[in-house]
């Protein structure tokens, strides 16, 4: 059995963990192999498995260990890419199409939480903020866009006055209301993925980390320091935690983290009077804000990214001066948890899917957008594996570049220019 332990996060706290599954040990052959086991692993690996492929799913640490149990749960219409540089990306009519299939992850998530019981908290209901007049102008430009081009009916606009009568802070200028959209306890909702996955045949290994692959006659053989597998088809899903176990894959991706903190429980009463309606709110900062209200009544506040790679030594008082400024009237509340997650981010912000080889497939560049997108993406993969790709060839034909600078400058030239969003935000 593996010894890895979750991170102290809240999730982790208020999650029923399952056993551990075993390392691999040994020669195992599957029809796939999936390197990853958060909400894109899991995702796909249940709905291969359903389809009738044998399965392995490998994972380094725990199931839902990385992103997919540590984010802010906040489920989102739409890519991390806006819309009109999408267009640009990939043209008018396969913008249209990704938009479509960014609905569809919403709607395939809410059907596997009923299908398969997941109790994971899930709420509807997420407002995008404005803070300056540019970001409350920029979000009636949007919400007018979202119901004439891409008949989009779930949003309605927020005057300052029903704004702040939602929430408790006179932060805002106005507000993007989606009921389509929501938040979920994270780490529930992984887990009960791969709950489901196991029940339709999956086999799971935690503490197996991915050591290398080689292609032979057809076949692909996945290593790990215990074992390996044989399989037909292999799929990464690893995103910001393959590190350099694809180094093609790694170029694309710059990884950055983002801070998270949980205040104490603040009771029913005291947690209305800050979101009223219950929803996750985000504001539309490049370095932005987002929180929302737990089921036992705490605030989950996150805010603040680490490009330079360097761990923040002082997450809980940077992260809750951040929370002050929405929230002064929580002056004094204890903090209770405080963690960091990492996001895989990709140059032009769009999702990175596609193929290194005809049998071998990755997920990744989710880009903070991974809650919907990682579930649906893993149904493309195996819709790809059964012979039907359209889909997954949508993404695949999104133009991506590697990040500049090489392993040693790209960092620092990242952050630099981050100092201009920073600036960008402030003015």
């Amino acid at each position: 059995m593996t010894d890895t332990v979750y991170p102290p996060t809240y999730y982790a706290a208020s999650a029923e963990l399952p056993p551990p599954c075993p390392p691999l040990q040994g020669r195992s052959s599957a029809d796939v192999c999936i390197v990853g086991a958060g909400i894109a692993g899991c995702s796909a690996a249940l709905a291969l498995a359903e389809r009738g492929y044998r399965v392995v799913l490998l994972e380094a640490e725990r199931v839902g260990w990385g992103a997919s149990g540590r984010s802010g749960g906040q489920v989102i219409h739409g890519l991390a890419v806006e819309q009109p540089d999408l267009e640009r990306l990939a043209g008018r009519e396969a913008a249209l199409a990704l938009w479509r299939i960014s609905l569809e992850g919403l709607s395939l998530l809410k059907q596997r939480i009923e299908r398969y019981r997941i109790a994971c908290d899930w709420v509807d209901g997420h407002m995008y903020t404005a803070i300056k007049p540019r970001q409350w102008r920029s979000l009636r430009v949007w919400q007018d866009e979202l119901a004439s081009r891409y008949g989009y009916p779930s949003t309605r606009l927020l005057e300052r006055q029903e704004l702040c009568a939602l929430l408790g802070t006179q932060r805002y200028l106005g507000g993007l209301y989606d009921t389509n959209s929501g938040h979920l306890h994270p780490l529930r909702y992984t887990l009960g993925l791969a709950q489901a996955a196991r029940a339709a045949g999956v086999a799971i290994y935690e503490a197996s980390r991915v050591c290398g692959y080689a292609r032979t006659s057809g076949t692909v053989e996945v290593s790990t320091a215990a074992g390996a597998v044989i399989c037909s088809h292999l799929l990464f899903a690893g995103n910001a935690w393959l590190g350099a176990t694809v180094p093609v894959l790694a170029r694309k991706l710059m990884t950055i983290a983002s801070y998270i903190i949980a205040t104490e429980p603040l009771g029913e009463q005291r947690a209305r009077e800050l979101i009223a309606n219950n929803a996750a709110v985000c504001d539309t900062n490049w370095i932005l804000d987002y929180f929302r209200r737990s089921s036992d009544h705490r605030l989950l506040f996150g805010g603040r990214v680490n490009y330079s790679g360097v761990n923040l030594r002082a997450i809980a008082p940077t992260t809750a001066r951040r929370m002050l400024a929405v929230f002064p009237q929580l002056a004094g509340t204890r903090i209770d948890y405080a963690w960091g997650c990492l996001i895989d981010i990709t140059r032009n912000r769009a999702p990175h899917f596609g193929r290194l080889e005809p049998n071998v497939y990755f997920l990744q560049g989710f880009c903070g957008h991974g809650v919907a997108l990682a579930g649906i993406a893993g149904e493309f993969v195996a819709e790809a594996i059964a012979g039907t790709a359209e889909r997954l060839d949508v993404f695949a034909r999104l133009p991506h570049r590697d990040f500049p600078g090489g392993t040693g400058l790209r960092r620092p030239l990242l952050a630099l220019a981050m100092l201009w969003y920073r600036l960008r935000d402030l003015l």
